[in-house]
């Protein structure tokens, strides 16, 4: 699979999840709704602090 994942800080309630570059659907904080990343065709349009590009071995 190509694509890459990141863990992303939310910005308003400074939870971290992971979520993959290439979104199919809206990601939203798993803890606040905010949402963390919109599909754009391509790459995710992450709306948040990428804080790690986390590597699937």
């Amino acid at each position: 699979m190509a694509g890459s994942f990141y863990r992303v800080q939310c910005p308003d309630c400074e939870n971290e999840q992971v979520v993959f570059g290439k979104v199919a659907t809206e990601v939203s904080c798993a803890v606040c709704g905010h949402t963390l990343a919109r599909p754009t065709g391509g790459n995710a349009a992450i709306e948040g602090e990428v804080t790690e590009t986390v590597e699937a071995r």
